[in-house]
């Protein structure tokens, strides 16, 4: 599912009283929400759906596919996704 997907299914699930709009700028609202408390707090918990977290990845070495040359993969953050119990039996 992509995000005009994701807002198809939120329009679908609000009702005909609500616009397509209205429903994404709901899909943004709830998308920046995250962004901004995994930038503040480094976790984001939604109880039954999953958590949200930063982790750090370690500079390490690698290499250029194309190349084969060695080269030096910097440090950085990434979000991690643990899901929640309802999440869990989906198949």
């Amino acid at each position: 599912m992509n995000k005009a997907e994701l807002v198809n299914e939120v329009h679908k699930l609000l009702g005909d009283g609500t616009s397509r709009a209205a429903a994404e700028r709901a899909c943004d609202t709830v998308l920046q929400a995250i962004r901004r408390g995994l930038k503040r707090d480094a976790e984001v918990h939604l109880v039954g759906f999953g958590t949200f977290s930063v982790a750090q990845r370690t500079a390490r070495k690698g290499f250029n596919p194309h190349t084969r040359q060695p080269m030096k993969i910097p440090a950085m953050k990434l979000v991690r996704f643990k899901a929640g119990s309802s999440l869990r039996g989906l198949r």
